[in-house]
């Protein structure tokens, strides 16, 4: 009786495990990264806007943040906006005031839009902050019918619980934390 049960409960995670994508929303492919390292921002868009197809995406790049370069993506156009840095710094002795502060890709027509029953991925690299910490980027994705402004942030703390329209978390991590021990 005890293995029965212990098989139901392992049907069970496993279920859960495979549902819990179907409620996602924008996610992260990587949560979580050591500070002060490049980062390759892999946004997955997992549905549409009530059934609507996506037809653009934003990310509002947080702070610390640095130079934000997106990758092209066939069918889509992409473009940045600039401003002005409240914190300038040094890169390869050249002093950044302005910086990438949006990325946008925008279906180049109806053909190329991201069904709703369909997934994909839009991504962008940068430079992490030194400091460890959490980083919130902010997504307003667009569709064909409707928008979702995926730019909610708790009011203490990372968890995103009860949240309906949740940021998405990048957790930066101090180098030790980062490194994998055997």
């Amino acid at each position: 009786m005890k293995f029965l049960s212990a098989i139901k409960n392992i049907a069970l995670c496993a279920a859960v495990t495979v549902a819990v994508p179907a409620f996602s929303h924008i996610s992260l492919a990587e949560g979580q990264a050591p500070a002060g390292s490049t980062y390759k921002a892999v946004f997955g868009v997992g549905h549409g806007c009530a059934g609507s197809a996506t037809t653009g995406l934003e990310v509002r790049l947080p702070p610390g943040f640095q130079g934000a370069k997106p990758m092209p993506k066939a069918g889509w156009t992409v473009s940045t906006q600039l401003g002005q840095l409240a914190r300038p710094y040094d890169s390869h002795g050249k002093r950044v005031t302005e910086e990438v502060t949006l990325v946008s890709w925008r279906a180049a027509n109806q053909e190329a839009a991201l069904a709703d029953a369909h997934y994909d991925e839009f991504v962008l690299r940068g430079r992490l902050p030194a400091e460890a910490g959490p980083l919130w980027f902010k997504v307003l994705q667009t569709c064909a019918s409707g928008r979702n402004d995926w730019s909610e942030l708790p009011a203490t703390g990372t968890s995103t619980l009860g949240l309906k329209s949740p940021a998405v978390l990048l957790d930066v991590r101090s180098d030790a934390a980062g490194q994998h021990h055997h």
